[in-house]
């Protein structure tokens, strides 16, 4: 069985290499390495997969999946500047990717081992990715 929670929040960043020249930033980033950044209303989506408990009918349940979220994902990263607000992003460049990455990490360390866990990150409603731990 596979279930799922949807949260939503809104943060800012910009996509810079440090060791490249600004020329560089602006070929591969282009708009994205705004020097006063860019902001995406990004749409998380979260599935743990495993078997239904006999005992309470769900797989886990929902309201621990929210409030596991909540704490890790949302409260830390709603409303912020991901680059100068969120330390995980101190040293790392918040591309999609990385972001799904880290927030995997962090629900993952949360999330009992005997569930599987995958994300999808929606950075815009074309931009997309996910994530699985591989």
């Amino acid at each position: 069985m596979r279930v799922g929670r949807r949260e939503t929040f809104n943060c800012a960043h910009r996509l810079n290499n440090p060791a490249w020249s600004d020329e560089k930033n602006k070929e591969v980033f282009g708009k994205c390495n705004n020097n006063n950044y860019h902001g995406h209303n990004y749409v998380l989506e979260t599935w743990v997969d495993g078997a239904i408990d006999p005992e309470t009918g769900y797989v886990l349940d929902a309201k621990i999946l929210k409030d596991i979220i909540r704490k890790h994902v949302t409260e830390p990263f709603d409303h912020r500047n991901l680059n100068l607000d969120v330390p995980d992003f101190k040293n790392l460049n918040p591309t999609a990717e990385n972001i799904a990455v880290v927030i995997w990490n962090k629900l993952r360390a949360e999330i009992p081992n005997q569930f599987k866990l995958s994300i999808r990150l929606y950075e815009t409603e074309n931009n997309i990715v996910e994530y699985d731990g591989q």
